[in-house]
């Protein structure tokens, strides 16, 4: 008779990168589910994901960003990527999946989706009774990735480097796949238009250097979305 295979639980310590993994797993199924109800589910993460990982490499030879993004910082930063849009959960679909135009009323609402998430990491944190220095990131993305460098974004209109690093870098990624992406209220646009729309927003909805770093890379962004 077979000894039976020993169940991972059995070892007398929890090994840290398994750990690691499964919470990495639960954040990027709780991530899908969100992204259910309104575009190609993991497909929009993963693209994201890989967005974010080639502009941090590329910003990483600037000085002025080199002490931020160290290794783990960037780790936390893209495993915290499938997070920044988890506020969306809680926008009734009639304004979600709207096929036309906002109204002022509709835009309102649709932006406090960056509050929303960042709000509830901030209740879990509160009342499991501990602030996480791991979710400060998270927290960050949620609640910045849509201000802009000009300080005309909300939810707090945040301007330069008021803006997180991270909702920066985060900000770019979402952007350019949005314009790439077909949705239910608009056709994406091909990759050089998006190149020239990211550029004109260079200095007021981005970050400079953030900009830089995409264009230098851009081919790259290009590849990504043709395999995911």
């Amino acid at each position: 008779m077979t000894n039976p295979t020993p169940s991972p639980l059995s070892a007398s310590r929890l090994d840290p990168a398994e750990a690691l993994h499964a919470t990495q797993v639960v954040l990027f199924a709780l991530a899908t589910l969100a992204e259910l109800r309104e575009s190609d589910t993991e497909s929009h993460i993963l693209r994201v994901q890989h967005y974010v990982r080639v502009l941090v490499k590329q910003l990483q030879a600037l000085p002025a960003h080199a002490d931020t993004l160290t290794p783990v910082y960037v780790e936390m930063l893209v495993t915290s990527v499938p997070l920044y849009d988890m506020g969306t959960v809680g926008i009734p679909d009639r304004i979600l999946l709207k096929p036309g135009r906002l109204t002022a009323d509709e835009m309102t609402i649709m932006r406090t989706h960056t509050t929303l998430g960042h709000d509830a990491l901030a209740r879990a944190e509160k009342t499991l009774g501990k602030v996480s220095p791991l979710l400060t990131i998270a927290k960050e993305i949620t609640l910045s990735h849509q201000e802009k460098w000009d300080g005309s974004g909300y939810p707090k209109g945040l301007w330069g480097a008021q803006i997180p690093l991270s909702a920066r870098i985060v900000a770019l990624a979402d952007v350019y796949d949005a314009l790439i992406s077909n949705k239910v209220y608009k056709d994406g646009v091909p990759h050089a238009r998006a190149v020239e729309i990211i550029t004109e927003g260079r200095t007021t909805h981005f970050d400079p250097d953030v900009v830089d770093a995409f264009l230098a890379v851009h081919t790259e962004f290009a590849a990504i979305a043709q395999r995911f």
